[in-house]
């Protein structure tokens, strides 16, 4: 019984993805849709240079305005991360976004002994406000060039979702393309290796220490509609949502941390049903618990 909720959410990020991704001309022709769809932000990442992206992503769009010499303020993005974080919080992580599949499935691969943590892990945790403040805020507003442009620093030197969806499928269908790639595009596929061969052994390394956008959505989890919430009544503190949860997040305690992205398994793996889901739904909606 407790798979069917872990396969419905990776049905549901299948389809979520190519539903945003879906452009089958862009793949055809290595091109890049340029709709009006593409004015949009989807909720989470999805690289506008994606040949199959029909809409925008929202850190690609928010560095865009901050770096942009014509504005300063994006209101429009601004408003679309905090509404789909007040909403949803880090759900869009675990079950939305099309990086966080590739992940998931990376970390099905039986190959090795899985890792809980790394050495320093909650150092490395605070790496994605790192990013998020220099790399997305900072850096377009104030390493502009001669005519007060910036630039979009993530995507260009950090984004693996970058490099895997547009990057790679570009510069293999556009011999121009080919010719110009430099160090930098080497810089990015070293970080998409280094992230590929972690997510084997280590469940959504890229979710845990880098994501810009994970760390803005989790900053919602504790107030958004879509929470958890502890039956303390019925909570014995066993501590078996914490041994279920690939983050090794101690869910009895902080059942609304800001590195879960909502998957559901300590919900499963509570002996005592003491796992309340709220939002999206009215009353309780207990997930089938593992046998």
């Amino acid at each position: 019984m407790g798979r069917g909720k872990g396969n419905l959410r990776l049905w549901v990020q299948a389809g979520w993805t190519a539903l945003t991704n879906g452009f089958v001309p862009g793949f055809v022709k290595g091109k890049i849709y340029r709709g009006p769809l593409k004015q949009y932000c989807v909720p989470g990442l999805s690289c506008y240079s994606c040949p199959g992206a029909l809409g925008a992503c929202p850190i690609g769009s928010l560095q865009a305005v901050l770096g942009s010499r014509n504005y300063r303020f994006a209101f429009y993005v601004l408003g679309f991360l905090m509404m789909v974080g007040a909403v949803l919080g880090r759900f869009v992580c675990g079950w939305l976004c099309p990086f966080g599949l590739v992940q998931d499935l990376l970390h099905k691969i039986p190959l090795g002994k899985k890792l809980r943590r790394l050495p320093g892990e909650k150092a490395l945790r605070l790496l994605r406000y790192a990013v998020l403040l220099g790399f997305v805020i900072l850096l377009p507003l104030y390493a502009v060039d001669f005519i007060g442009q910036g630039q979009p620093w993530f995507c260009k030197a950090i984004c693996p979702a970058g490099t895997l969806t547009a990057g790679l499928p570009l510069v293999a269908m556009n011999d121009s393309l080919r010719e110009a790639v430099g160090w930098l595009f080497a810089w990015k596929n070293l970080v998409l290796v280094v992230l590929v061969v972690l997510s084997v052994f280590l469940w959504r390394p890229f979710c845990r220490y880098l994501c810009p956008l994970g760390a803005v959505y989790g900053l919602f989890n504790p107030i958004a509609f879509k929470r958890f919430r502890v039956e303390e009544e019925k909570c014995t503190s066993c501590g078996a949502c914490q041994k279920a949860c690939k983050l090794d997040i101690p869910v009895w305690k902080t059942p609304n941390s800001p590195d879960c992205v909502r998957c559901g398994e300590c919900q499963r793996a509570c002996p005592q049903n003491a796992l309340e889901e709220l939002g999206l739904w009215p009353g309780k909606m207990p997930l089938p618990r593992k046998e």
